[in-house]
């Protein structure tokens, strides 16, 4: 897998709105920090935090866009993006929206996210 197919699989895992379909894309010791400032360290951290959005925010659609890499070598990758949300709170449409930057490991014959800050 290129660094660059790494984004569409997130975005799929992501959409399944599953954890286990995001785990295989995620280091172990891997560091996320939400737009409201959250700082989820190492995948244990991460599974909570995703797993308690998918259960709070029904029929997420999440989305990236306008991804420049900033640096690709045969072990890591960095790009930045734009990313969209929308879906269902409490029976309300909600949504949201900013730029994230992440940080990319290959390991075991695989890109993980082992960092990523959305703001």
């Amino acid at each position: 897998m290129h660094p660059q197919t790494f984004i569409k699989s997130y975005e799929t895992a992501l959409a399944s709105q599953e954890w286990q379909n995001v785990a295989p894309l995620i280091h172990p010791n891997a560091c996320v920090t939400f737009s409201n400032g959250k700082v989820l360290n190492g995948k244990q951290a991460i599974e909570v935090g995703y797993s308690h959005n998918f259960q709070m925010i029904k029929n997420e659609q999440f989305t990236i866009a306008d991804v420049q890499w900033l640096q690709i070598a045969n072990n890591f990758a960095v790009y930045v993006f734009s990313f969209h949300w929308e879906g269902i709170i409490a029976g309300e449409k909600v949504k949201g929206a900013g730029r994230g930057t992440t940080t990319l490991v290959f390991e075991g014959g695989t890109w993980l996210l082992v960092a990523e800050h959305l703001g």
